[in-house]
């Protein structure tokens, strides 16, 4: 049985005054933080299968055993310029943290050289990545951070690879843990707007793609508009022949971190919020759906890849407290 790991100071979150409302936690910080300020060079690394990952890293990296490396997992169609991966970025630095975004096949605006892209449970090149930096820094610590589709994902691995993980803490931000679940809530009400405005990007990432006439023969059609009336016609189409899988509630089974939170064993904090506009509050588990190296840590409010505290005047990212407080007590605990 694993010991829970040692507790450490967890504030609630308090929404900003003026920004009580999911949607304006969620949209708040692209307006705010509107362009990215965190430098960085990027690395292609050639995957075993033909393809490459970019990773964008502010610094040269080290092999030092009291700098960890903290590997940032970005959600659909984002990347190192998303606003959540610059506060986080520029928080681990200023901690003495070491910091590299690794960007999904295709994401970045540059594609990807295999039909195949990525996916919400695509645990195989993080995994694979991790282990190209570890005999990079042998001697250097591992974390890691995924939000939204980059969390399930991070979950995922976690709970496939047990004990044998070679990270030795993580967090996860308003992750998908139940695709069904939050395929249904995101095609409900007022979330069909950002519903439409993914779909949108992932289908001019295709198109960007499909310039390559070799890639675009073995893709699905891009002209049929059903395809890209809602995620669950989208993954059906695309994501689940692309990568794999029998057809979409395949995917959504195979690919959902939550029944796999029990086989988690390394100190993992999972922050949520009840009023996320994309994920149904069904997809949050219970503590004892968890194992006891989780900690869950569930907000009213919150948004998606929200939680921006203070005022609407004077706005305060509480993630880029929270998250790096806890990975630096699993450090000191270790």
């Amino acid at each position: 049985m694993t010991e829970k790991f040692p507790s450490t100071f967890a504030p609630a979150f308090t929404p900003a005054l003026g920004l009580g409302n999911c949607h304006l936690q969620t949209v708040f910080a692209r307006f705010h933080r509107s362009r990215p300020w965190v430098a960085t060079e990027c690395r292609w690394y050639e995957t075993p299968d033909g393809d490459r990952l970019a990773v964008h890293t502010p610094r040269p990296l080290t092999d030092d055993p009291s700098s960890p490396l903290v590997m940032i997992l970005h959600g659909l169609e984002g990347s190192v310029e998303s606003p959540y991966a610059q506060g986080m970025m520029e928080s681990l630095l200023a901690r003495g943290f070491q910091v590299a975004v690794m960007h999904f096949r295709g994401c970045g605006g540059i594609p990807n050289q295999l039909p195949r892209a990525y996916h919400s449970g695509d645990s195989e090149d993080p995994r694979w990545l991790l282990g190209e930096l570890g005999r990079q820094l042998p001697n250097t610590p591992f974390m890691a951070v995924g939000y939204s589709l980059g969390g399930n994902v991070l979950l995922k691995m976690l709970g496939e690879d047990g004990q044998g993980s070679p990270l030795t803490a993580a967090a996860a931000v308003s992750a998908p843990m139940d695709l069904h679940a939050c395929s249904r809530r995101i095609d409900s009400g007022l979330s069909r707007i950002y519903q439409r405005h993914l779909l949108t990007c992932l289908k001019q990432s295709l198109q960007q793609k499909a310039a390559n006439p070799n890639l675009a023969a073995a893709m699905p059609s891009l002209e049929e508009t059903s395809h890209f009336s809602s995620f669950r016609h989208f993954d059906n189409a695309f994501t689940a022949p692309l990568h794999g899988f029998r057809d979409v509630d395949d995917y959504y089974t195979r690919a959902s971190s939550k029944p796999l939170l029990r086989d988690i064993r390394v100190p993992t904090l999972i922050i949520h919020a009840v009023d996320d506009p994309f994920i149904c509050p069904s997809a949050i588990p219970a503590d004892t759906e968890v194992s006891p190296a989780v900690q869950l840590q569930v907000s009213e409010k919150g948004g998606h890849v929200g939680f921006v505290g203070g005022s609407l005047w004077q706005p305060s990212y509480w993630l880029e407290e929270r998250i790096p407080k806890f990975l630096d007590s699993i450090l000191r605990s270790n």
